[in-house]
């Protein structure tokens, strides 16, 4: 992505907050497919007891990461959008809330659309370009085309909430700490070495039927072949004695590629999805190398 550089000032006689409730805990600022707020409860068995090190190679929403608020973290996606925004969020974020500000007071149908069509200069105004398209968007789903551009229309919200300052905030808190790179997941093997090394992967999920083979969200297609890669970098970190626990979902080929690794059943909700009667349960699984 070249150097990363916040270029706008904040307005000297700005009014917004600048120190964070101690009763909001850092959660995920985006809407993002597959994200695992509502299954941490299940996953807190299956944690390991102790890390000094955490690794995402998959970032997305982060609510992983948030929940556990690790003291040295290498956070990595793919997706360079998304990681300038938590670059900007770390890094900038009083800039940031300035310019969600100021979308917050445009939002309407055309403004939406003329943001969706302008993808802005500066890392700044890009992060906060994604923000706002991801709290106003159809379902809250970021999705783009082959050429790399945002291509969700605008979702049916009376009153989106697109700066929530405070959340911001304890992001940018819980974020100060952490290494964000624009990696492919292999790159992971190249951080995590010992069993010192905790290492979360929540990829793109393997399709379980006809109409679930949508599994990318952006220009990057993961397939059978990645998912396989995928396992054999799962079995590296293995034989390091690095702790891995990987999500994905509940079907034979899964199944079969982990069976030499503890796998657990958990229960989820589809949550995205454009025919509501198709969010319901469905189970996952949660695989560990420990």
């Amino acid at each position: 992505m070249g150097n990363f550089i916040c270029t706008r000032a904040v307005p000297p006689h700005s009014s917004l907050v600048t120190t964070v409730s101690p009763t909001l805990l850092p959660r995920p600022f985006l809407k993002w497919a597959g994200g695992k707020g509502q299954l941490i409860s299940q996953y807190l068995p299956y944690f390991p007891d102790s890390f000094e090190n955490y690794h995402e190679p998959f970032l997305g929403g982060g609510a992983i990461f948030f929940r556990l608020q690790p003291a040295q973290s290498v956070l990595m996606d793919i997706n360079d959008e998304l990681v300038n925004v938590y670059r900007c969020v770390r890094d900038c974020v009083m800039e940031l809330i300035v310019l969600l500000e100021a979308h917050q007071r445009h939002h309407s149908q055309d403004y939406y659309y003329w943001m969706r069509s302008h993808p802005g200069t500066t890392d700044v105004e890009r992060a906060a370009r994604l923000i706002y398209l991801n709290r106003t968007c159809f379902n809250g789903l970021y999705r783009e085309n082959s050429r790399g551009q945002f291509n969700v229309p605008m979702g049916r919200y009376k009153n989106p909430k697109i700066c929530h300052v405070e959340l911001l905030q304890a992001a940018a808190i819980a974020l100060r700490q952490t290494e964000l790179l624009a990696h492919p997941f292999e790159m992971v093997l190249e951080r995590a070495h010992t069993p010192q090394d905790f290492v979360y992967l929540d990829p793109p999920y393997y399709p379980i039927s006809a109409t679930s083979r949508f599994t990318s969200y952006n220009r990057y297609a993961f397939n059978r072949e990645d998912q396989i890669r995928l396992r054999d970098v799962f079995t590296e970190l293995a034989r390091r004695g690095v702790k891995a626990m990987l999500s994905n979902s509940d079907c034979e080929f899964i199944r079969d590629l982990y069976a030499d690794f503890p796998t657990h059943t958990i229960t989820a909700s589809r949550s995205i999805n454009s025919n509501a009667r198709r969010r319901g349960k469905i189970s996952e699984v949660l695989v560990t190398s420990y």
